[in-house]
């Protein structure tokens, strides 16, 4: 319940949600920074601004919330890769969607077809 409150905008939640949310976030100081943490990125995601991705990092290495500082470790690996995912138009939502629909293909045969078989059934569909 509180997840979703955090994880939807602040103007889709309903009032009580609203002062529910407030209520939890002033009791549980982590819930509130997690809270912060989560609307910046969703900020960042939806308005392209991954040059502010190294501030949020910064911000959270310095605050004691260790799961998300497993995030930022894995974040930091790839950095220019994650700036530019944020940041630039393009993606792979395509190629994704081809690989998933390859995989639910392959798991339709439940592993007892070889490679003939799927690649004539990719190539068919």
């Amino acid at each position: 319940m509180v997840a979703g409150w955090i994880l939807r905008r602040p103007e889709a939640l309903t009032e009580s949600e609203q002062l529910q949310l407030r209520n939890v976030c002033t009791n549980c100081p982590e819930i509130a920074a997690l809270t912060r943490y989560v609307r910046f990125v969703a900020t960042m995601l939806t308005e392209r601004q991954g040059e502010r991705l190294p501030d949020w990092l910064d911000a959270v290495r310095q605050d004691d919330l260790r799961s998300l500082h497993t995030l930022t470790a894995g974040l930091e690996r790839d950095r220019d890769a994650v700036i530019a995912g944020l940041t630039l138009p393009w993606n792979s939502g395509v190629v994704e969607g081809h690989v998933n629909r390859i995989k639910i293909l392959k798991r339709q045969m439940f592993g007892r077809a070889g490679f003939q078989l799927l690649r004539k059934r990719v190539l068919l569909a």
